[in-house]
């Protein structure tokens, strides 16, 4: 049995029961009823005319399975409640009459990555509502997914069989699964797990090297962001790297310092060159050496407000504090040029005081498109300069 995600928004019950007299849908009907659900606010905007849309919808054929699915790409969470209870309605009712579902169909549009990860696994779930066995198959080979949940599932699945083989007292096979294993697995708990049984089985685990998290940078801060000025404001950083300068910080003079992470997951803790503070900004600089001009992601984990630039050219910006930190939880398209590229990050700390809002880091890791590391090729001598 598969968990199924939870799309936030409103529970469909009364629009499902009161759907199942209604008249067959037409291809035009279903297009229009799409376009409508598609106008839906996060807000609850639109919601009147989504119901009445969502009977036409949920009277569909099975045909119609396959287009729905299409339409949850780049739909926001409360317009996907209603396809994805449209799907559901449609589904549970053509199979309650004995039809089968569109599984080549369902299986093709799983297979394209470029759909959206919600829609993919509804998709895989209706597969496995009526080919157990076909799921199981294509979960298994899954643990490079770039949806999370798919991955995680098939992740699991090859836990548990590395799992039997270390039980099995086949401590080869287990260790050489879970070798190639680590490198697909993502999240935290999988990741500990993986690499408790390595250690075990006598490996040695270095997972900062094994995500590609940069750990060698260079500090300097803190600068002043009381009431979260910090965020926008442009310090001297943003405008030419010298690492012999001293600039102002908050409260005195500042200047630049070498930081290694030594954390496992690359962990670039403020708060250790620094001491906790509050209501502050600091910067953090790393260059690699790349062999080639390449797109590449940007993929950062912090619970803090950040911005973060690559070769002088800003990429991304979060200004929220104390969320929950994930790897690879912000990925941000990249191109790196071949030869030396430059990452700055900024970021900032609010002035919360509890004990759980004292975090002020971030973690960072180049990648290719499916999230394998993009290793610096040599280490170069940071000389400053422009960004």
């Amino acid at each position: 049995m598969f968990t199924r995600p939870i799309f936030g928004g409103i529970v469909v019950l009364s629009a499902l029961l009161s759907c199942s007299h209604a008249a067959a849908a037409s291809s035009a009907d279903v297009g229009a009823a799409l376009k409508t659900i598609s106008k839906v606010s996060l807000e609850g905007q639109g919601n009147a005319g989504a119901n009445l849309a969502f009977k036409k919808l949920a009277a569909s054929d099975i045909s119609a399975l396959p287009t729905i699915l299409q339409a949850l790409n780049g739909t926001n969470d409360l317009a996907a409640n209603w396809l994805r209870s449209a799907v559901e309605t449609i589904a549970s009712r053509e199979l309650a009459a004995g039809h089968a579902l569109p599984v080549a169909a369902l299986e093709k549009f799983l297979a394209n990555t470029s759909n959206s990860a919600r829609a993919r696994r509804l998709a895989f779930e209706l597969i496995d509502q009526v080919d157990h066995a076909k799921a199981e198959k294509l979960i298994s080979e899954m643990v490079n997914d770039p949806g999370s949940e798919l991955r995680r599932d098939a992740v699991g699945r090859v836990m548990d069989r590395a799992a039997k083989l270390m039980a099995g007292d086949k401590k080869a096979e287990a260790k050489s699964t879970y070798q190639e294993l680590i490198v697909s697995a993502r999240d935290v708990d999988q990741v500990d797990a993986i690499a408790k049984n390595l250690r075990t089985l006598g490996e040695t685990v270095d997972l900062a090297a094994t995500f590609g998290f940069v750990t060698q940078w260079k500090v300097v801060g803190p600068f002043d962001s009381v009431g979260g000025k910090g965020f926008a404001a442009v310090y001297p950083p943003e405008e030419k790297l010298d690492f012999g300068s001293e600039y102002t910080g908050k409260t005195s003079k500042v200047h630049w310092q070498d930081f290694t992470s030594k954390d496992e997951y690359g962990n670039v803790s403020m708060n250790l060159p620094y001491t906790p503070l509050k209501g502050v900004a600091a910067y953090a600089y790393s260059e690699f050496v790349a062999g080639k001009q390449q797109a590449a992601e940007i993929r950062i984990g912090s619970q803090n407000a950040f911005k973060v630039w690559l070769n002088g050219k800003f990429l991304f910006g979060q200004e929220e504090y104390h969320r929950n930190k994930a790897i690879d939880q912000y990925r941000v398209n990249a191109l790196l040029r071949s030869g030396r590229n430059v990452i700055l990050v900024k970021v900032c700390q609010n002035e919360q005081t509890e004990d759980w809002a004292s975090d002020w880091d971030f973690q960072l890791r180049v990648c290719d498109l499916a999230g394998a590391p993009i290793r610096s090729s040599v280490a170069v001598a940071s000389t400053g300069g422009k960004l």
